[in-house]
This record gives structure tokens, sequence and C-alpha cells, in this order.
């Protein structure tokens, strides 16, 4: 196909990215379109992540992303591809990571996203709804959550404060599904002393994440904390990548440890 005029060249790069990702969840019969044509992975090489198509190809609204997030994406996220799922993300900014989601998670997906901004209003569209409110205000979170309903996928790319994070994560929280996922992201912040942060200060959201490593492991405890409560019955799992943090949501019982095979086998 020869060379496009600028808003038809920018369409049809946006039409191919959605085609890739709509195939790739099964939507679609459409083949992979020629121009963006992988080879099958090598034994040992890393697949191709639909993610960094889009990324790459997007001539719509800006996106602004730290490029490895896009992997930690999809290893957490690829399972709800395809399905109804309620995504909520604080951080609207330009509006592009909304129609992410959007292309990414799928026609059945309904997409939130938070912001401080008034103007932000402006990026709702079909299967996007977007919501004006200051996610430090835990009253405001309260009635978010619950106007919304449970969430599948919460993505925390807001204002990177440590009082912002951890009123968000605390109070959105429990309207995690079991089977869902909670991200903060750009923890880096928690080393900037602007945002609140500092090496091994007390209260940033580093900081906090360790504490929760405690008490996902409170039922070992010899000691009279830390004390088993709500987060170690329902944080399966942590996942600590460079700026990044994934929580998984789910029903923890207490561990039982059991032995098998024979004796002298």
């Amino acid at each position: 196909m020869g060379r496009l005029p600028g808003r038809a060249a920018r369409t049809e790069l946006r039409r191919r990215a959605s085609a890739v990702l709509a195939a790739a969840r099964g939507d679609a019969p459409t083949p992979r379109p020629a121009a963006v044509r992988r080879a099958p992975t090598a034994p040992g090489r890393r697949r191709s992540n639909p993610l960094r198509v889009w990324f790459k190809q997007h001539e719509g609204r800006v996106v602004n992303k730290w490029v490895h997030y896009l992997d930690v994406y999809h290893r957490h996220f690829a399972p709800f591809r395809g399905r109804p799922v309620t995504l909520l993300e604080f951080g609207v900014n330009r509006g592009g990571s909304l129609q992410m989601w959007r292309d990414y998670l799928g026609p059945q997906a309904r997409i939130i996203g938070v912001d401080v901004d008034p103007e932000c209003a402006a990026f709702a569209a079909e299967g996007i709804e977007v919501v004006i409110g200051d996610q430090e205000d835990r009253q405001f979170l309260r009635d978010l959550v619950a106007r919304i309903g449970p969430l599948d996928i919460v993505v925390d790319d807001g204002g990177h404060t440590m009082r912002q994070q951890i009123a968000t994560f605390e109070e959105v929280w429990p309207a995690v599904v079991d089977g869902g996922v909670l991200v903060v992201e750009d923890l880096h912040t928690s080393y900037w002393n602007g945002y609140g942060g500092g090496l091994r200060r007390e209260g940033t959201f580093v900081e906090y994440v360790k504490g929760l490593v405690d008490q996902l492991h409170a039922w070992h405890s010899r000691q009279p904390e830390p004390e088993v409560d709500d987060y170690t019955r329902t944080i399966r799992g942590m996942h600590v990548y460079d700026s990044i943090v994934v929580l998984d949501k789910g029903t923890v019982d207490r561990p039982r440890a059991r032995r098998s095979g024979h004796r002298g086998r």
C-alpha cells in the first residue's frame, strides 16, 4: 500500500493496532496484518506482547508509560482479556491509556478513569467513563467504589504522592474481587522529597508495601506482631518490579504443611 495522507495514515495505523489486539484476544478471525507479522518465537525468547505492538503503532490520544510497564501489564492482565471485566484507573492525563485498556481488554470491558482535573471529563467515550475527584479524599473513594461495584483491575497512576497512594489502596482494595489485581505505579516517588518520599523514610508507599509483606507472613509470627488481619487473609501474592507493584486478591486460609511419599524410597 502506498503512502497515505496524514489523517488516513493515522486511522490505518490505529486500525492495524486494534486488529492485532482483537486477533490475539480471539474476538475476530482477522489474521495478523503483514506490517506487524512476527516470526515464531524461538525457544527461550520472550513472546510478542500485543501491548507493545499497540503502543508502537498508536496514533490516538497521548499515553505516557515507562516501557517496561507494558510487559508487567500483559503478564498480569492477559487472563482478563475478552471478558466482561471492570478496570478502574486513577490518572487520566491525556486519555490515551483509557483507549489502550479498551483496545487491549476488548469490547466487553468497562473502563473507568478518575482524575482531579475537570477537563479530563472530555475523554469519556463508548465503553469509557471518566469520574472527576480527588484520590486523596477517602470519602470520595468510598462513594466511588460503592457506585461502581466490584473491580477486577485497579491501576493507580494518579498523583503519586504517599498519602494518595496509601489512601487509594486502603479504600479501594476491599472492592477488588477474588482473582482481581491492584497495581500501583511509579513507586520511585517514594524516594523523591517533593512527593513526601526519601530512602527508608517512614510513611512512604515503599515502606508501606514492606509492611504488607510482614502482614502476608503474619500466620508464622512467633511474636505479638504482626497479627493476622484482613490483608493477611486477602493478599494472595505481591509482585514487585522497578517502580511498580502488583497485588493479587483472593481468599487466603491458614497455611498447612503436609508430608508426601514413603520413607526409604
